[in-house]
C-alpha cells in the first residue's frame, strides 16, 4: 500500500445543534512514518487527584497493628491488605507509598487548633498549610494538578477539570474563622484562586460536550429531548468513509459510550423531577440520590474527556469534611462522619475499614475503565497517573500521620508499579507530591514543606 503523509487532525471536532465533541485518537491522526508518529504512540499523561477525606482505618495504631492499609512486605512481592485487596488484580499499575505525613494541615497557632476538617483539602494537593480567614484573603499554595495543567493542558480544549460529589459552599463561612472554600476544592490555579468544583454531572457533561452553538442551541436541544449527537452523525458517517475498519469501531464505540452517558443523566433527571421527594432535595436536578451511581457517572465523564484528549488533568473530591452520608453498598450503615471517629477500638477501626475498602472498590471501577480505553500504544491507564489519598490519617483524633497516599497506571512508561515504599517515619507528604510531578515531567526543586523526593 502506497503510504502518505496525509492524515487526520488530533484536533478535530464535529459540531452541531449546541454540541462540540472532540473525538479520540485513531490510526488516521498518525501521519505513517514520520517523528510525529512515534509521538502519537505513546500521548501526555493524564492526571488525576483523587481525594478521600476523613483519613484511612489503617493509620490508626490498631489498624497498622492489623495491617488494613499497610502491607507487611515491602518492595513489588508486597501483599494486598483488606482495604486495598480490591486493587489486586491491578498490581502492575499499583505504586503505595507508605508513613508519610502531612505536616502542613496541622495546626500552626492555638487558634488553628480543633480545625482539621476546615482545612485539610486545601493541603491536600498542595503542602500549603492555608490562611486562617473567614474573608476573601485566602491564600494557600498552587496545587500540582494545576501546575501540570499550566504547562501540559494549555492545548486542550478544557486544561483541567474539577469534580465532586457533595454539596458545596464556597462562598460561606465554615468552623474555627476558616471560609468554606478550603473544604469546598482541591484544586487552586494560584496561591489565592481556588477553583470551583462541579458537581452536577449535566453541567459536566455539556463542559465537555455542549460548548457548540450558543446557549439557546443547547437549552432547545435539551427542550426538544434530542441527543447531542444528533446534529453531528452527517459528519460522522461522512468522516467514516475515510477511516478503516479498526477506526470506525473505536469512533463508534466512543460515540456509543458519549451516549450511554448522555441517557443516564436524562434518566436521573426525568426520576427527580417524577420524584420530588428526593433523598438530596437540595441537590440540582441532575444530580443522583445514588452516591455510588454519581461516582461511576463522573468517572465515565473523565475517562470519555482523556480519551478524546478534551483534557488531560482532573481532580475528583469523593467528599467533604464532616459528611455523614451513608454507603448501603458497602454494607455497612454507619454515617462517614460518625465512623471515622472510631474510637480507636478494634470493631470501631474494622466499622470504619469497611466503607475505605468500598471505596477503593469503586477505585477499581474507574481503573476498569481506563484499562478498556485504547490509546496509543496502550490504554488510558498505561498513559494516566492517578493519586489518591487524603491530608488527614486517624479521623478519631484528627492526626495527619501515616495519612494513605497511593498512585495508580504508569503515567506512559515513568511510574512502574507493582511497588510498595515504606518512607522513614515523619516523610512529609510533599514527598510524594513531588515525585510526582517528577514522573510528570515537571521540573520543581520543592513543593510546600517538601525535603526530597520518593523512589517511585
Amino acid at each position: 500500500m502506497f503510504v502518505t503523509k496525509k492524515h487526520l487532525s488530533r484536533r478535530t471536532v464535529l459540531r452541531g445543534m449546541g454540541a462540540a465533541v472532540a473525538i479520540p485518537l485513531l490510526e488516521a491522526m498518525v501521519p505513517a512514518q514520520t517523528a510525529l508518529s512515534e509521538t502519537a504512540a505513546v500521548p501526555k499523561s493524564r492526571f488525576v487527584g483523587l481525594e478521600v477525606v476523613h483519613g484511612n482505618a489503617g493509620s490508626t495504631e490498631v489498624g497498622t497493628d492489623m495491617n488494613l492499609w499497610e502491607p507487611v512486605k515491602e518492595g513489588r512481592d508486597f501483599e494486598f491488605t483488606p482495604i486495598l485487596e480490591p486493587l489486586e488484580r491491578f498490581r502492575e499499575y499499583v505504586t503505595l507509598v507508605t508513613m508519610m505525613d502531612c505536616q502542613q494541615a496541622d495546626p500552626k497557632t492555638a487558634e488553628e487548633v480543633g480545625a482539621d476538617h476546615f482545612r485539610s483539602s486545601a493541603v491536600f494537593l498542595t503542602a500549603a498549610h492555608p490562611k486562617q480567614t473567614m474573608g476573601s484573603d485566602v491564600r494557600n499554595g498552587t496545587s500540582i494538578d494545576q501546575l501540570y495543567a499550566q504547562q501540559f493542558g494549555q492545548d486542550t480544549p478544557l486544561p483541567s477539570i474539577q469534580l465532586c460529589t457533595e454539596n458545596f459552599d464556597a462562598a460561606g463561612l465554615c468552623a474555627f474563622n476558616y471560609s468554606c472554600v478550603y473544604m469546598d476544592t482541591v484544586s487552586w490555579s494560584s496561591p489565592t484562586t481556588p477553583l470551583p468544583m462541579t458537581l452536577n454531572p449535566r453541567m459536566a457533561f455539556e463542559d465537555l460536550f455542549g460548548d457548540g452553538g450558543s446557549r439557546e442551541d443547547r437549552a432547545n436541544r435539551r427542550r426538544i429531548g434530542r441527543s447531542i449527537l444528533d446534529g453531528i452523525m452527517h459528519d460522522v458517517a461522512r468522516l467514516g468513509q475515510n477511516l478503516n475498519a479498526p477506526d470506525r469501531a473505536r469512533l463508534g464505540d466512543y460515540l456509543d459510550n458519549v451516549r450511554e452517558v448522555e441517557r443516564r443523566i436524562e434518566g436521573i433527571e426525568a426520576y427527580n423531577l417524577e420524584n420530588p421527594d428526593r433523598e438530596l432535595p437540595e441537590a440540582p436536578i441532575g444530580v443522583p440520590d445514588s452516591w455510588h451511581e454519581h461516582v461511576k457517572l463522573m468517572t465515565d465523564l473523565q475517562v470519555l474527556a482523556f480519551a478524546a484528549d478534551v483534557t488531560r488533568v482532573s481532580t475528583f473530591k469523593w467528599g467533604r469534611d464532616t459528611s455523614n452520608r451513608v454507603f448501603p453498598e458497602s454494607g455497612n450503615t454507619s454515617p462517614f462522619h460518625s465512623a471515622s471517629h472510631h474510637g480507636n477500638t478494634p470493631s470501631g477501626v474494622t466499622n470504619f475499614s469497611e466503607i475505605n475498602r468500598y471505596h477503593v472498590e469503586l477505585l477499581a471501577y474507574f481503573l476498569e475503565q481506563l484499562e478498556n480505553t485504547p490509546d496509543g500504544d496502550g490504554n488510558l491507564l498505561d498513559h494516566s497517573l492517578i493519586l489518591y489519598g487524603s491530608a488527614m490519617g486517624d479521623s478519631q483524633v484528627h492526626a495527619h500521620r501515616r495519612t494513605p497516599f497511593l498512585l495508580l497506571g504508569h503515567a506512559s512508561g515513568t511510574v512502574r508499579g507493582n511497588l510498595h515504599v515504606r518512607t522513614r517515619e515523619e516523610t512529609p507528604q510533599a514527598n510524594g507530591l513531588l515525585s510526582v510531578l517528577d514522573k510528570l515531567g515537571i521540573e520543581q526543586n520543592y513543593i510546600g514543606d517538601s525535603t526530597g523526593t520518593v523512589a517511585i
